[in-house]
């Protein structure tokens, strides 16, 4: 009896443990199956999120822009995800920022196959940044030019687009002009390079305005937004604010958008943007480069403060070589640079049409740069170290950092201005 009674009771303990096992086995599964579903649901509304901000970023019209290249064409732009650009930022590190600027924040990446790249962010919820971030990937998707930054991709799959460029290693002319080299302030760039950059840049510009398959006006030309490579080639960037012109139009009517000190007078006050007004923002980049001066400054006296008025001032009293700056001088360039001068005069004429177009500027600053006989067109970097060098008190060649290009460009910034105008839409 009592064994009887032992077995029954082995046996429920047995059929008990059975059923606890398949009661956690059923429970394992149905835990398994929830977070498969879990995961498979929040993984497939990740998917549609992405869908939708890519077609809000504009993905369907770059792709579209991008399929007219082929498939094979250097000029095609990559599609980046988020997770490379990520891991090529350091998850966006404030170490890795180049610079900050109107259009939002440049990051340097390097990516798997060691290529290094500047990765532009706009900030989270500022809808007119990525609006300006789409059309610089329309815009840079239709061009290709040695002078204008190459945007190698994007990554339309986030809330704000992230856009891909080739790495310009040595800062924006702003920091070279401006920068102080010792005491003394010496020149960082000799005249030969100052004028084949404005060479390049007015080359860059008459592309975009004649030669591009849709006219494009850059609408932001400034010292800032012209980067310099490690050959001190020039690469005109930000292409945020540019504008497309149809083909059976000459002028637009818009937003006033630019910097103060650059921006064109007639169209602040008409709202009318035409290709002249990109050449009234590169004659004050030339002015710049002649006189190694800031467009803008109320640290000067009044009569002085606009440079662009100062400087026309200047020629009309005879008094050109009291303002250029005076290191750029000698007995070789004296007549190079009256020429330039009286051309930078046309460019920031008041009145568009007694402008010359971006085509003329480039030629007549191509043929100055072609007659020009000196060592530094085999070598711009060497000639500037030795031009540095054979300067009293000059302290070595600026070396331009992450930190020094990221203060000029927020002191450039800070001029930035957008003005509602009661004409414009």
């Amino acid at each position: 009896m009592r064994i009887w009674v032992k077995s029954t009771i082995l046996q429920r303990e047995g059929a008990n443990k059975k059923g606890l096992k398949g009661v956690s086995i059923g429970i394992l599964v149905l835990l398994l199956a929830v977070s498969w579903l879990y995961f498979g649901l929040r993984k497939a509304r990740l998917i549609k999120l992405k869908e939708k901000y890519f077609k809000e970023n504009g993905g369907n019209l770059f792709m579209q822009k991008n399929s007219e290249h082929g498939p094979n064409s250097t000029k095609a732009a990559k599609i980046y995800t988020e997770n490379d650009l990520k891991k090529a930022t350091n998850n966006f590190h404030e170490s890795r920022i180049l610079g900050k600027g109107g259009q939002g924040t440049v990051y340097k990446g390097t990516l798997p196959d060691n290529q290094i790249v500047a990765v532009k962010k706009s900030k989270i919820g500022d809808d007119t940044q990525v609006e300006g971030f789409i059309n610089e990937v329309i815009i840079l998707s239709q061009i290709n030019h040695r002078n204008i930054v190459k945007l190698l991709g994007c990554c339309l799959e986030t809330r704000v687009p992230l856009l891909v460029y080739e790495f310009v290693m040595n800062g924006t002319l702003f920091d070279h002009i401006h920068s102080n080299n010792g005491t003394d302030g010496r020149i960082l760039i000799p005249w030969e390079t100052r004028l084949r950059i404005a060479t390049e840049v007015a080359e860059a510009l008459s592309y975009m305005h004649s030669s591009a398959s849709i006219p494009i006006i850059h609408r932001d030309i400034k010292s800032a937004n012209i980067l310099l490579d490690k050959n001190y080639t020039a690469k005109v960037s930000d292409f945020g604010a540019s504008k497309l012109i149809p083909l059976d139009k000459t002028e637009l009517t818009t937003l006033v958008q630019g910097t103060l000190g650059y921006l064109d007078p007639e169209y602040l006050h008409s709202s009318q943007l035409t290709e002249k007004s990109d050449v009234y923002s590169f004659g004050v980049v030339l002015i710049e480069l002649l006189t190694r001066k800031r467009p803008i400054s109320f640290t000067r006296i009044e009569e002085e403060r606009n440079l662009a008025m100062y400087f026309v001032t200047s020629i009309q009293k005879d008094r050109l070589l009291q303002v250029v700056d005076y290191l750029l001088i000698n007995e070789k360039n004296t007549d190079d640079i009256k020429r330039v001068s009286m051309l930078a005069k046309r460019c920031v004429s008041v009145k568009g049409d007694e402008r010359p177009t971006m085509k003329d500027v480039a030629i007549e600053l191509r043929s100055l740069c072609s007659t020009t006989k000196n060592p530094c067109e085999k070598n711009d970097v060497l000639c500037e170290q030795e031009t540095q060098s054979s300067l009293p008190n000059s302290s070595a060649c600026f070396i331009m950092d992450a930190t020094s290009n990221s203060i000029a460009m927020n002191d450039s910034v800070m001029n930035s201005a957008i003005f509602e105008i009661g004409s414009g839409r």
